[in-house]
């Protein structure tokens, strides 16, 4: 992208004197605040005025690269989008990207609510390019300062390194952190040439010789990512074995059952954050099996009936060690040794793969190291999470009048839906209707 002397200036390490006062900068552009620079354009030609930029670390427009396995579908439906449970009318839509690309009939043909996820990464992608003008690639931030008035926090300037190195500042009344998930490894284990997280399965398995042949794969975790990559490996790798390790007596179906998806309805959000907090984490361990830690239930069905035909025919690839978890793990130069420990009775079996593939998890990146001083103006829980408003706005000392909005992070404070796709089209409109309020913008 090219810089705008209106959208920010370039400057030495000690000068930070912007030139211009925006009403957001946004922090991370991932699916949410691309749903937030659309719903600022669409705005815009409406005449409602407020700018924004946003500054992403990432060279392009991408969301899970190394997760777009070839035949792998969306658990979220494509009329749960970026913009239509917003604004149904929006030419950012799903269906007008099938339209534009001349796969709408082919897609109603299909009958089905549910996308292949290389699909709906190329509709981002295409949203992405539509509203480029107000992002920043290149643009990693550090650092969030700020600017006092008579003793008050009225502006904050929002520091980044570009890709040449050099330090940006940006100027602004509101800063929209929306800086997605970070993989999630067990503790004491690192990643290395042989050990990965999920989340790198397809750039990992891009960079193997063009001879290689792998005979074993390690896969850690009970979820639907894991459940796929074991899957993957299976199908990819004809020769090779695929040791699946997880905690539980099996792989456990997502409920995808009507009732149990109103939990990801705006009305939802409402009442669980008024909820008292013990309610909370009642309601947070009923409907955990909507999203955490479940597969789709074709996928399980797919896998045992694999695992049980190659029971019988005598020449089992895939291996299930269930109830089980991984003791001991030694990366070495020809291999990954794995203890896999059976959690009923604690005899450990050794595992020796190629490469191990651990789906573990994600937890959110936090913004609130950026604030650094800061964070002593944000109001938090007893353990130490940011107080949000149900506008997503951080609940700050009276001293701090601009405005801090998370987009992730929100689980404790606004529920399951805070992590996902299904409530961004109407979170963004909530946080621009509360920054376009009287004093906020």
């Amino acid at each position: 992208m090219n810089d705008r002397t209106n959208e920010g200036t370039t400057v030495a390490p000690k000068d930070h004197s912007p030139r211009t006062v925006h009403d957001i900068v946004g922090v991370g552009f991932g699916p949410s605040n691309l749903g937030m620079a659309i719903a600022l354009a669409e705005r815009g030609h409406e005449g409602r005025a407020l700018d924004g930029v946003f500054l992403e670390r990432q060279e392009s427009f991408g969301w899970h690269r190394g997760m777009l396995i070839d035949d792998a579908t969306m658990q979220v439906s494509f009329l749960k989008d970026l913009v239509t449970t917003r604004n149904p009318a929006s030419d950012f839509s799903f269906l007008s990207f099938l339209h534009h690309v001349g796969r709408l009939h082919d897609f109603i043909n299909h009958k089905t609510l549910f996308p292949l996820r290389q699909e709906f990464h190329d509709y981002l992608s295409w949203c992405a390019d539509r509203v480029d003008d107000q992002v920043r690639y290149g643009h990693e931030v550090t650092e969030v300062r700020p600017v006092r008035s008579g003793g008050r926090v009225t502006e904050l300037d929002v520091l980044a390194r570009d890709r040449a190195g050099r330090d940006v500042v940006l100027r602004t009344r509101n800063v929209v952190f929306g800086p997605g998930l970070r993989p999630r490894m067990p503790e004491g284990i690192g990643q290395s040439d042989r050990i990965w997280h999920n989340e790198y399965l397809l750039t990992r398995l891009a960079e193997l010789p063009a001879d290689a042949d792998p005979r074993s794969f390690a896969v850690v975790g009970a979820g639907q990512s894991a459940a796929e990559v074991a899957d993957h490996l299976h199908r990819r790798f004809p020769r090779a074995e695929v040791h699946a390790i997880l905690s539980r007596y099996g792989y456990s179906p997502s409920d995808d059952s009507p009732f149990a998806n109103r939990i990801f309805d705006p009305e939802a959000v409402d009442a669980f954050h008024t909820a008292p907090e013990d309610v909370k984490k009642q309601l947070m361990g009923y409907h955990r099996n909507t999203n955490y830690s479940v597969v789709d239930p074709a996928l399980i069905e797919e896998l045992y009936r694999r695992h049980y035909a190659e029971k019988v025919h005598g020449d089992q690839r895939l291996y299930l060690h269930n109830t089980s978890r991984v003791a001991d793990l030694a990366d070495g130069a020809h291999g990954v040794s794995v203890a896999v420990e059976d959690l009923v009775t604690g005899k450990q079996t050794p595992v020796t793969a190629d490469y191990a593939v651990f789906a573990t998890g994600y937890h959110p990146a936090a913004p609130l190291p950026l604030l650094g001083d800061l964070a002593e103006q944000v109001v938090t829980t007893p353990d130490g999470l940011p107080v949000v408003e149900r506008d997503y706005r951080v609940v700050t000392h009276a001293s701090l009048t601009c405005g801090l909005y998370l987009q992730g992070g929100t689980e404790h404070t606004h529920g399951v839906s805070s992590s996902l796709l299904s409530n961004i089209a109407t979170r963004v409109a909530q946080i621009l209707d509360a920054i376009e309020t009287p004093g906020n913008a």
